[in-house]
């Protein structure tokens, strides 16, 4: 019974992640038909196509792209911003997001872009990835700090 309720909780990990991004994205796409069929169908009339929902939904990205890339937009976006810096519980969900979209952005600097590297434990088969936080490392004190960080182990029981 052990067996097959660990079998459960794995394959429950596995899909959680696969289901739960399908739910969102059919909320998003419902939301945005929804959306677009109050706001654009008394303008167009009978001419809606399904699907319109999803076309704005990509053109108001496409659209917010172009106007944070314009010269002065960065200020704008950091008041924008602020409300959700400072409350305790979105923050940290805020700022988790925002670090993993910087990390794909494709305007970093090449010293603030980090490289990925695989570490043996000495004494040990395991392998592990991580992540080179900085490139000159003349400042940090000999052999006591490192400038690799990577994220904690997850060990399943076997």
């Amino acid at each position: 019974m052990k067996r097959i309720s660990q079998y459960f909780f794995r394959g429950l990990l596995a899909a959680l992640p696969l289901g739960l991004t399908v739910y969102l994205l059919y909320l998003f796409l419902r939301w945005s038909e929804t959306l677009v069929l109050h706001l654009i169908r008394p303008l167009i009339g009978e001419y809606y196509v399904p699907g319109m929902g999803l076309a704005l939904g990509v053109a108001s990205i496409v659209l917010l792209g172009v106007l944070i890339s314009q010269p002065g937009a960065g200020r704008l976006l950091s008041l924008v911003e602020l409300p959700f810096t400072n409350l305790p519980v979105v923050k940290s969900i805020y700022s988790s997001l925002k670090d993993f979209a910087d990390y794909f952005s494709p305007r970093r600097d090449a010293a603030a872009q980090q490289t990925v590297v695989v570490l043996k434990l000495p004494g040990h088969e395991l392998e592990v990835v991580g992540l080179i936080t900085r490139q000159n490392v003349d400042d940090l004190p000999p052999a006591s700090c490192r400038a690799i960080a990577w994220p904690s182990i997850c060990r399943w029981a076997t």
